[in-house]
């Protein structure tokens, strides 16, 4: 085991440990308010956006994609960052033009029961594979998977993230959200200066692959291009830190963390391009990088990468245990039920990695499959106002997308071959757009028959609030 790397994280951990007073407010654990009642900032707010959704599963995504795919492979994962400008306005629409404390609230008005159980079915799986993207990729960094070190290290991250999370929920989340944030965004800087003083990184990188609209890396920035509509909503992560501060601050955190994500994955993606340019036959993209870099700037690369899993960890804890508590109200709103909550979805994550599949895009991208049941809610319920749709619509587009995203992970995985033998991101795009059209078209017909339905006088009234 690297015991540079080793000392890194018990640092980081400890910094961490220390940051995080136990919190003795169920506000603080759920909410993350300060001891004296006080929201998070502006600055708080940005940097935990930012280092919660750049964690490690997306950075090494974004790597992976530059190497096999090239510049447009980053670009593609970089799209989906555009998830901020939409999740911002969905958070505004939803939260000061509506007036809905939750997502929950607001699915519960327009659809019942049916709303947030379908809801949260899909946020909680989200979280638990949060948890088993980011150990997987620390397990990776420590060792060949099934060694002891892969072994020993995700248990060891699992144990120091769940303890400093279970002392402070959601307060202690955003704080050390900081601290880690500004870490990382040291350690790329060092990476930058190695990557560009090395000589490899130059403009003949985005002519590594070429652009054409049949190529994997520009189909699937298109596929991006459809799922970031409804991939912000079905993120709790994001969604909980948009009901924190005041109007003001939550558009402009999610502002300008938007533009400071995509920039980080972009730059963390040409590691990635620059590797895969200058690669050797047979080499891995980590063996092409610490070839072209050296060991130093490669160990920056691993604890980077640490770094931002321990960020995602936590607040996906404190989202598992709001969701299960607060959201879903499984039982008393509790410190000790919250703590509970958290070393259940950690419990979970773990058994994950080692029973689960090892793909970590596929988790992105069946994720991301099935949270478009969500895009024709936006579109019509929310940003149209359309209060006729009937919970027949949104089951329909709930089931569509559900199949969609179960059709990917076989076809991906290889164990189907009902769409042919094309790219695994062909078939997500052609199934993206049908579960996109499917799914509003069920809103539409829904809307038209319900409001066929209302007196006269009704039916005026809906057509022009819609």
């Amino acid at each position: 085991m690297d015991n540079p790397l080793i000392a890194i994280v018990l640092i980081v951990a400890l910094f961490s440990v220390l940051l995080s007073p136990k919190t003795k407010t169920v506000e603080g654990f759920f909410q993350g308010h300060s001891a004296d009642g006080r929201a998070p900032g502006l600055m708080t707010l940005i940097f935990s956006q930012v280092t919660t959704w750049i964690f490690a599963r997306s950075l090494m995504n974004a790597a992976i994609l530059g190497f096999y795919y090239g510049v447009w492979g980053t670009l593609a994962y970089g799209a989906y960052y555009l998830s901020f400008f939409t999740g911002g306005r969905i958070i505004d629409h939803l939260r000061f033009e509506r007036g809905y404390p939750s997502v929950q609230d607001f699915l519960a008005d327009r659809f019942g029961k049916t709303g947030t159980r379908c809801y949260n079915t899909v946020i909680g799986v989200r979280l638990v594979s949060e948890v088993f993207a980011n150990l997987l990729v620390i397990g990776l960094l420590f060792g060949v998977a099934g060694s002891q070190a892969y072994t020993l290290g995700i248990i060891a991250i699992a144990l120091l993230t769940l303890t400093y999370s279970m002392m402070g929920g959601l307060h202690a989340s955003l704080k050390t959200d900081l601290l880690q944030m500004l870490i990382f965004l040291v350690v790329l800087a060092l990476l930058m200066v190695s990557a560009f003083s090395s000589g490899s990184l130059n403009a003949e990188l985005f002519t590594f692959k070429p652009f054409e609209l049949s190529e994997p890396g520009p189909v699937l920035l298109l596929v991006a291009l459809l799922q970031v509509w409804s991939y912000p909503m079905h993120d709790p992560v994001m969604m909980d830190r948009g009901f924190l501060a005041d109007r003001d601050t939550t558009r402009r955190s999610f502002f300008y963390a938007g533009w400071i994500s995509i920039i980080c994955i972009l730059l963390f993606g040409l590691l990635g391009v620059m590797a895969g340019a200058h690669a050797l036959s047979g080499e891995t993209m980590q063996q092409a990088l610490n070839r072209i870099l050296g060991e130093l700037p490669m160990l920056l690369f691993s604890a980077s990468l640490i770094i931002s899993a321990m960020s995602t960890l936590d607040s996906a804890l404190s989202s598992s245990a709001k969701l299960a508590i607060v959201d879903m109200k499984l039982t008393d709103a509790s410190l000790k039920n919250g703590r509970s909550a958290m070393a259940i979805f950690m419990l979970l994550g773990v058994a994950l990695v080692f029973l689960g599949n090892k793909d970590l895009f596929s988790a992105v991208a069946v994720s991301g499959t099935a949270s478009m049941y969500l895009a024709p809610v936006i579109f019509f319920s929310l940003w149209g106002n359309r209060q006729s749709i009937p919970v027949a619509s949104y089951l329909g587009s709930f089931v569509l997308a559900l199949v969609g995203a179960g059709l990917y992970f076989t076809e991906s995985s290889g164990y189907t071959n009902l769409l042919g033998e094309f790219h695994k991101y062909t078939k997500l795009l052609w199934i993206s757009l049908t579960v996109l059209i499917g799914g509003c078209g069920f809103f539409w017909l829904g809307d038209k028959l319900s409001a066929s339905t209302l007196p006269e006088h009704n039916l005026h009234t809906t057509e022009e609030v819609g």
